[in-house]
């Protein structure tokens, strides 16, 4: 069990974008949007309990969900859910993992994933992460997973890495977000990658990681070495994450770190980042729509109708819909409209808590 790696799950998003399925008190990771049977959280741990062992996940989330993922994941004990007190992005989320684990295991290897993807291909899946943490036992390697884009898509971050022969490649850039013209070029070039979030470092990497390009986190988190998994830990972390800033682990240390290496992932990666990625993902009608309801359709198209089979729906005359009821709200927008969806989840707060 020694050299079994520790998960670092990564659980404490809003999922705006499935909104108004995702609500601020059961968001986008504890619900089941494939229609498996199981969360996209509970997915996550089937597929990387074959690779690690109960004992060795970390649950970084809010602490207003910490019951949920206690109720879904029963395996785990309580210290090993971290509560986070505020949301302070992926960087913060992962120093303070990094360190309880120093504390546990100075010698550990570990696995950062998201608990929202979805991965088709799992034994390609494992065979990749097997060469990643080969990789990380090297020097301070911080190795990454990207997948080959198939399309100019705005929402994902890419990475920009050295062609070689190798099945380990040096990455060169890191990029948020770009924009339409900007995510094109990246297409065309044939050396960009989507970022999958994925993350495989011996845990003494990234901790030397944050010392390097972070180092006021770097202090913030060492000094709670005295405090995690004991009572005391709570109050700790509170204060710790009133200092520390903002920022995700790809800003704060990816692009400015000279130890980063890329892995090419081919497992039928989807991050399942809006209600279009699920229409992709989901079988079809003749019409290209997918139909969650008791509907009936006419002259529509493209579109993705989710619905309680209590109810009928008729939809007439639209491409490229989405009609979504869930509890009191009725959503009906473009499918493709997903970076509307902070502006319609923001007006739907203004018109009662209750919506949201």
């Amino acid at each position: 069990m020694r050299n079994t790696p520790y998960i670092v799950v990564l659980a404490g998003g809003v999922g705006t974008k499935f909104w108004p399925h995702s609500r601020n008190n059961l968001p986008k990771q504890f619900l089941d949007l494939l229609g498996t049977g199981r969360s996209l959280l509970q997915n996550t741990y089937d597929r990387f309990v074959k690779l690690s062992s109960p004992d060795r996940f970390i649950v970084v989330t809010n602490h207003i969900y910490a019951h949920i993922v206690k109720e879904q994941l029963p395996d785990l004990d309580d210290a090993q859910i971290l509560r986070e007190p505020l949301r302070r992005n992926t960087a913060t989320c992962i120093a303070y993992a990094s360190y309880v684990i120093q504390k546990k295991d100075p010698g550990a290897r570990v696995i950062v994933t998201p608990s929202d993807h979805l991965i088709l291909h799992e034994v390609t899946f494992q065979e990749t992460i097997a060469l990643a943490l080969s990789e990380a036992e090297k020097d301070s390697h911080l190795i990454t997973i990207g997948i080959k884009p198939n399309r100019p898509d705005t929402g994902y971050g890419y990475i920009q890495y050295i062609d070689s022969q190798e099945e380990v490649k040096k990455v060169k850039t890191f990029t948020e977000k770009p924009d339409a013209e900007l995510a094109k070029t990246f297409l065309e070039s044939g050396d960009f990658v989507w970022n999958s979030g994925v993350f495989v470092w011996k845990n003494r990497s990234i901790i030397k990681a944050f010392e390097e390009q972070m180092p006021e986190m770097a202090e913030v988190f060492e000094e709670g070495a005295d405090f995690y998994s004991t009572p005391e830990e709570k109050a700790f972390v509170k204060r710790a994450y009133s200092l520390v800033k903002n920022v995700t682990i790809d800003i704060g240390i990816m692009e400015k770190s000279d130890d980063v290496y890329l892995i090419l992932g081919d497992f039928g990666w989807s991050d399942l980042g809006s209600w279009l990625s699920i229409h992709q993902l989901k079988p079809k009608d003749k019409n290209n729509n997918v139909v969650d309801a008791n509907a009936m359709l006419y002259d529509t198209s493209n579109s993705y109708i989710k619905v309680s089979p209590q109810k009928l729906v008729v939809v007439h005359g639209l491409d490229n819909y989405l009609i979504n009821e869930s509890e009191n709200v009725l959503l009906i927008c473009k499918l493709d409209a997903e970076k509307k969806f902070k502006e319609f989840v923001a007006d739907a707060k203004n018109k009662g808590e209750d919506f949201i």
